[in-house]
């Protein structure tokens, strides 16, 4: 049985992080990426795994790349690790890009693989603190919107639902990223029901190319930084060390949760209301 690992958005930060620690875990990883020459470039450091790689350039929110991913994954052998790691963030896109992206490009992935899982298959989806931090209390309505990600009129019912301030990037992210834990939650009996585990995984302020935009360009990112019980921003590294335990057979009777990696930030708030 050849041993199959995928890691989205594997070109740098998070994904790339996931990529050397999935590395000699699996016999064949699948890099996926937008940019695919730049997934090229992950593969170097990975050479001596003895894992093989190969690189595909996919928007993980278009149905057929995702479809493809799917089909690349399942010719090489059996679907036993996934890290989803690719996303935009509040800085990067419009609101309607966002939730594509980041939730609807999710309920892509999760439904192209379900068919796929086996029972020794784990996948971990990357969603966000921000999503904790939503003000309560939440409106359910949106809750039973973003229930249903592959809709077609997902993003009208959305902005009718939220009116303008839904178009706030940072507020459509933070509703995509709950939509992402949510997800996980309703997935846990399909891929329990063939022994297989889905899990996400929800980091706070983390030193990579995209958290340091987002810190550059949104002060309120530094503010929380600044109250972290731990001080500082986090590591690529260490959210995918949590990943890394997730896909594994040490977390083999944990599925459907969220495990938050924010360096007690969400802690600290809790402890100023």
């Amino acid at each position: 049985m050849n041993r199959v690992g995928i890691v989205t958005g594997a070109a740098r930060g998070i994904g790339a992080a996931c990529a050397e620690r999935m590395a000699g875990t699996v016999d064949t990883l699948v890099l996926v990426d937008l940019d695919p020459d730049a997934t090229a470039e992950t593969m170097g450091p990975l050479a001596a795994s003895g894992t093989r790689c190969e690189a595909v350039g996919a928007d993980i929110g278009d149905a057929s790349a995702v479809a493809r991913v799917a089909r690349i994954a399942a010719a090489h052998g059996t679907v036993q690790r996934v890290a989803h790691a690719a996303g935009i963030s509040p800085t990067m896109g419009t609101w309607d890009r966002i939730i594509a992206i980041d939730l609807v490009g999710t309920a892509l992935l999760v439904d192209a693989l379900r068919p796929l899982a086996t029972e020794r298959t784990a996948l971990v989806c990357v969603a966000s603190m921000a999503a904790q931090l939503l003000a309560p209390p939440i409106d359910p309505g949106i809750d039973r919107i973003l229930e249903d990600p592959l809709a077609p009129t997902l993003l009208e019912d959305y902005r009718t639902a939220l009116g303008a301030a839904g178009e706030d990037p940072g507020v459509a992210y933070s509703w995509a990223k709950r939509g992402v834990r949510r997800l996980v939650e309703r997935e846990a009996g399909a891929f329990g029901s063939v022994g297989a585990r889905i899990c996400s995984v929800s980091p706070g302020t983390i030193d990579t190319p995209m958290g340091r935009q987002e810190s550059e360009r949104q002060p309120g990112m530094r503010q929380l930084e600044s109250i972290a019980p731990l001080g500082r921003s986090g590591s690529a590294d260490e959210v995918a060390a949590v990943i890394e335990f997730l896909l594994s057979d040490r977390a083999s009777f944990v599925t459907g949760t969220d495990l938050l990696v924010d360096g007690g930030v969400c802690a600290a708030i809790g402890q100023m209301t």
